[in-house]
């Protein structure tokens, strides 16, 4: 059995509601939470541990997912390209990589936001060696 610290017990999902809230104990008392902004005024209250572990608990959850940054089947052959647009992410850091500022990708790219350059680069950051693969295959073809 998993042993849950103290402060599990005030940040539980409450599965009573169809909306995802937050379960607070407190002072024996039980509550939901009606906002994510309740949870953020609870956050100041933790250590730096339990913040450490709901972080840990949130990236597990999460897997790969990255945001900004979305793989289908149908889009590009499933490689990871930037939401919303055809464009891979292995297309940017190649022209990163050749000395592309990203000024002048959001120029050659009218459709990217500087948020989707970063959530490209934080992809990349995580997946260098699966990007490097895919520049690799692409200069050979």
């Amino acid at each position: 059995m998993e042993v849950r610290p103290a402060f599990l017990l005030r940040a539980l999902p409450c599965r009573a509601v169809s909306v995802p809230r937050i379960l607070n104990i407190d002072d024996n008392r039980i509550r939901c939470m009606a906002t994510l902004s309740d949870f953020e005024k609870m956050l100041p209250s933790l250590s730096q541990g339990e913040k450490a572990q709901i972080l840990n608990w949130v990236v597990r959850e999460l897997g790969d997912d990255f945001p900004g940054v979305d793989s289908n089947p149908d889009v590009c052959g499933g490689e990871p390209c930037v939401i919303r647009t055809r464009i891979p992410v292995w297309l940017l850091e190649q022209a990163r990589r050749l000395g592309a500022s990203e000024t002048t990708l959001l120029k050659a790219y009218p459709s990217l936001r500087a948020q989707d350059l970063a959530h490209a680069w934080a992809y990349v950051h995580s997946h260098s060696a699966e990007i490097d693969a895919q520049i690799r295959d692409n200069e050979s073809a």
